[in-house]
């Protein structure tokens, strides 16, 4: 799996990056804001994007903004939104919005990814 990971948090971005890649998801590129977010996907052919909801230059919604975008230039790649909201309300609105009404679980609700979840459960056995 090719995973493009985007946060202007230097120590979240690499961190995550190492522990995807110990679990052997290839991370193709790692970006601050959102015109490089929206390189890398257009250049790397991620399968997953995975995006901090706020970014530079203002930390509102660039990284909705991108994820919206991506998911109408590029429809086969699946998005992550990241966020340091500690209730949900707050973020889950304006992504409901900005990702076009696209299904979200319910609030509070879990989910796996079939592809992460799988490399992650393989990678908490060893």
């Amino acid at each position: 799996m090719r995973v493009v990971i985007a946060d202007d948090e230097v120590l979240l971005r690499e961190g995550l990056a190492r522990l995807l890649t110990e679990v052997g998801v290839q991370v193709v590129a790692l970006v601050g804001d959102q015109p490089s977010l929206e390189r890398a996907v257009a250049l790397d052919g991620p399968h997953v994007a995975i995006v901090d909801i706020k970014m530079p230059p203002t930390h509102t919604d660039e990284g909705l903004v991108a994820a919206a975008e991506i998911r109408r230039q590029h429809p086969e790649v699946g998005v992550l939104l990241l966020s340091h909201y500690l209730d949900s309300r707050y973020a889950v609105g304006p992504t409901r919005t900005a990702l076009r009404r696209r299904r979200l679980p319910p609030q509070g609700a879990s989910f796996e990814h079939p592809c992460l979840g799988r490399r992650t459960a393989a990678g908490s056995r060893r």
